[in-house]
């Protein structure tokens, strides 16, 4: 028997000969890699070397090697924007001489329209009315037909346009009162009357009715109609339904009461183009479906 044989030493349970380390009595295994194994690793060196060859990979001053494929993640944009361009301009066309019924009355424009006004309004619009339209406090949900100033195409577009008491002459605007900030009306007034709202949909009535319904005819309904049906024309909400766009509850009415509400909408006409607000028109239009 040679020296080398006489050196190696088997484990007698595995049969396998060890390298001479041991730890706490455990004696590390001679196991050879498996064969597979050993070809990915050489494998992934070739693949690795090919890459750096390829595409931009090394740092040098000023950037990185440019690769023999010339590859850019900019040049990979600019081609799909391209793309991108290049379908809509098939639309663009007829889409910008096409009034809003013809507009619903082609399917192709139609879809055209509804996948366009879905970006913009992801892009634009979720921030305050939430991904899916649902809205949130002082933030009207656009998925019902519950709508202040109009829910009919031309409506909703002039509201994207030039918004909700915004910076411009043409914009949406209404004016609350502050009955309690502003002393208006006597804190007890103010009970009686909100008691008085809560009954128009479907609240209980209490002692203070008589009176709440006298302020209301005085104070409130030459915005919110006599029946507190609302005036979309004005901005005015509709009283007698639950939905309510800063809340339903007792405090939160008598907050709006005493110092009243003034939520704003920016004006998208100078931030986006026709195209896309009569995109975002339809796709709002469409959601929450529509007058």
């Amino acid at each position: 028997m040679s020296d080398d044989n006489k050196k190696k030493e088997i484990d007698d349970l595995s049969g396998v000969e060890t390298t001479g380390h041991e730890w706490d009595g455990l004696k590390e295994l001679n196991n050879p890699l498996p064969r597979w194994w050993v070809w990915i690793f050489i494998i992934t060196i070739v693949w690795s070397a090919w890459y750096f060859v390829i595409y931009p990979s090394w740092p040098v001053p000023g950037g990185a090697t440019e690769g023999a494929s010339g590859y850019t993640q900019f040049k990979e944009l600019a081609h799909n924007q391209a793309e991108i361009t290049a379908r809509q301009e098939a639309y663009l066309a007829r889409f910008e001489g096409a009034d809003f019924e013809t507009i619903l009355k082609t399917p192709d424009l139609y879809a055209f329209a509804v996948a366009g006004g879905k970006s913009a309004f992801k892009d634009n619009c979720a921030t305050c009315h939430g991904a899916g339209g649902q809205g949130a406090k002082g933030f009207p949900n656009l998925n019902d037909d519950d709508w202040l100033w109009g829910g009919s195409l031309e409506d909703i577009h002039q509201t994207i346009q030039y918004g909700i008491r915004a910076d411009n002459w043409d914009t949406r605007d209404s004016q609350m009162p502050a009955f309690g900030a502003d002393e208006l009306l006597e804190r007890s007034e103010i009970d009686a009357v909100v008691d008085y709202v809560l009954t128009l949909s479907g609240g209980k009535q209490t002692s203070s009715h008589a009176q709440g319904m006298q302020i209301f005819a005085e104070q409130c309904a030459a915005c919110h109609g006599e029946d507190g049906r609302g005036m979309r024309e004005l901005g005015a909400p509709n009283l007698t339904d639950k939905i309510w766009l800063y809340g339903g509850d007792r405090e939160t009415v008598y907050e709006t009461v005493f110092n009243a509400r003034a939520g704003l909408m920016p004006a998208w006409n100078e931030r986006l183009d026709e195209n896309t607000i009569k995109q975002l028109t339809i796709y709002l239009h469409e959601l929450g479906g529509g007058e």
